[in-house]
């Protein structure tokens, strides 16, 4: 699917005037990505998946971890993720 810039401009724009109440999780991403596009002004960049990603899970699984006061059992159901996975993310990001 191509999006041409004006589009996204647009699309960026109404999503950036919205209350943050009203942003969902998508609409926050696209905006953050947006920024982080427009601020390379052309550099050239690699392994954006890997960062979005490490960016995304550290704070997810912090705020998971507390929401499940540690625990981990209740923490891997509620993310759909195997608790060794749980165990080694948590490791990964200092949290365990």
């Amino acid at each position: 699917m191509h999006v041409d810039n004006n589009t996204l401009n647009t699309q960026v724009i109404h999503t950036e005037n919205m209350d943050v109440q009203e942003r969902t999780l998508r609409d926050s991403v696209q905006v953050s990505m947006h920024n982080y596009f427009r601020q390379l002004d052309g550099q050239p960049v690699t392994d954006v998946y890997q960062m979005v990603l490490a960016e995304i899970e550290a704070p997810l699984f912090e705020a998971v971890m507390t929401y499940t006061r540690d625990n981990q059992t209740k923490a891997s159901e509620l993310l759909g993720l195997n608790r060794g996975t749980l165990r080694k993310k948590l490791k990964q990001y200092g949290l365990l």
